[in-house]
């Protein structure tokens, strides 16, 4: 029978010691498993397809001017 303490999740962030240092283009070459460690160790959610995960960590990790194109297309 399942307990009750596995049947519920706590969901929490936590601040590792160093804050992440990646690119925009390090988030866009990342591959899935690495993106999914970067969130699970924040304590962040890892559901979703890569494209997704990868916009939310950006979003997450980038200040927006690091966000943005710095080549926008006219």
């Amino acid at each position: 029978m399942e307990s009750q303490k596995t049947k519920a999740s706590v969901n929490f962030f936590k601040m590792p010691l160093h804050y992440p240092r990646y690119t925009k283009k390090d988030y866009h070459d990342m591959p899935e498993w690495k993106v999914n460690r970067l969130l699970a160790e924040y304590g962040l959610s890892t559901k979703g397809d890569l494209a997704h995960k990868r916009e939310f960590a950006m979003g997450a990790f980038l200040w927006p001017e690091q966000r943005r194109d710095p080549n926008p297309s006219s």
